[in-house]
């Protein structure tokens, strides 16, 4: 595979320059090049030679595009032919905090191969994974379709069948590595958080650009007899756990086809109430058309969960309670970076994970 540092790879580290990750070092970027070579190899693959290398750096994972095309032709010889196939596969690695992507992707292709990727190959111990090209990001889809409010609605009602499929497997989930924040256990893992901004903004005593709020960790606190109280009625409403997303926007899923959707990068991921993943998808669309088609959005994602008993007033209780409660999750995915982030990353996400959980003290919800 070329190297790293040839004029063929185009990095990209967007808003993070000084952001440090493994990329950087010689040893581990040869090793994870040489893993995905030896992986494509394997599959009758190999990177071309005529298109670029693209790199993104941010400090919770290493994902390149690797332009490939077919190494052999169908009579067993290496195809020169400039009419050679050619397409992309990608390479992701992630932090030790995040590395559970890697055996969580591979283990959702077995248990519900119908709404994500199916990775080429997954070296769960180091936390890479090997990815085919999913087709267009949603994102793209909504560009093209920029007036039509509703396009959110059958990828919500298919994200929402699959959590319900999701939910025998929880344990499993668990096991792999994925973080727990039950619902029960979410005001532990908001303490975690405060302890998390709290030891970065006492390490931190150089000026920075992104500085946390000037929010005394008592303010926070006091925030916690609240979620106390919300996450105790979510669990007595009696919708069990599964696999929460926690990042579910609009360029975290293919529309590889009419009416398909497949759902990917799981790296801030968890097993909690499973309507703490509608936070972001509803603050998303709420950007891009503002809130009046919002309650059919929200009916769109409940309607895969009803029956069982629960009324449809339980159900929007239920979603307003979980979408106050998401904000944990999204603030506590800052503590899953490369180790060795400098302090401006750490107070990046101090600032960020503080901003999330003030939310908890907004008197309405989002829906």
């Amino acid at each position: 595979m070329r190297d790293a540092d040839d004029t063929s790879t185009i990095t990209d580290r967007g808003r993070h320059e000084n952001a440090k990750t493994p990329w950087d070092q010689p040893t581990w970027r040869n090793a994870t090049l040489d893993w995905a070579t030896r992986e494509l190899t394997a599959r009758g693959l190999r990177e071309s030679g005529t298109a670029r290398r693209r790199v993104r750096l941010r400090p919770w994972s290493v994902l390149v595009r690797i332009p490939v095309e077919d190494a052999d032709t169908t009579d067993g010889t290496t195809s020169t032919s400039a009419s050679t196939s050619t397409s992309a596969v990608w390479l992701k690695a992630n932090p030790p905090a995040s590395a559970f992507e890697a055996p969580l992707t591979a283990a959702l292709a077995r248990w519900v191969p119908e709404y994500v990727l199916k990775p080429l190959a997954v070296d769960a111990d180091r936390g890479w994974s090997l990815l085919p090209d999913g087709g267009d990001l949603f994102c793209q889809v909504l560009d093209r379709h920029p007036a039509d409010p509703h396009a959110w609605e059958e990828p919500l009602r298919q994200y929402a069948t699959m959590q319900r499929a999701l939910i025998p497997y929880t344990k499993d989930l668990e096991q792999l590595g994925v973080p727990s924040a039950r619902t029960t256990t979410l005001p532990q893992v908001f303490d975690e958080t405060v302890e998390f901004i709290r030891s970065v903004t006492e390490r931190t005593a150089a000026p920075l650009r992104h500085p946390a709020p000037d929010v005394d960790p008592t303010t926070l606190h006091a925030l916690r007899p609240r979620l106390l109280n919300w996450s105790a009625e979510l669990a007595d409403l009696g919708i069990p756990d599964s696999l929460d997303h926690s990042d579910l926007h609009e360029g975290q899923l293919f529309n590889p086809e009419p009416g398909r959707f497949t759902f990917f990068d799981w790296g801030d991921a968890s097993v909690s109430h499973p309507f703490c993943s509608f936070l972001v998808p509803a603050e998303q669309f709420t950007e891009r058309y503002g809130p009046g088609s919002l309650p059919r959005l929200r009916d769109a994602y409940l309607e895969p969960w009803t029956g069982n008993g629960r009324s449809s007033k339980e159900l929007r209780r239920a979603l307003t309670l979980a979408g106050r409660l998401a904000v944990i999750g999204r603030a506590v995915t800052w503590g899953r970076i490369f180790p060795g982030a400098s302090d401006e990353t750490r107070a990046t996400g101090a600032a960020e994970s503080t901003r999330r959980l003030l939310q908890l003290a907004t008197a309405e919800p989002l829906f």
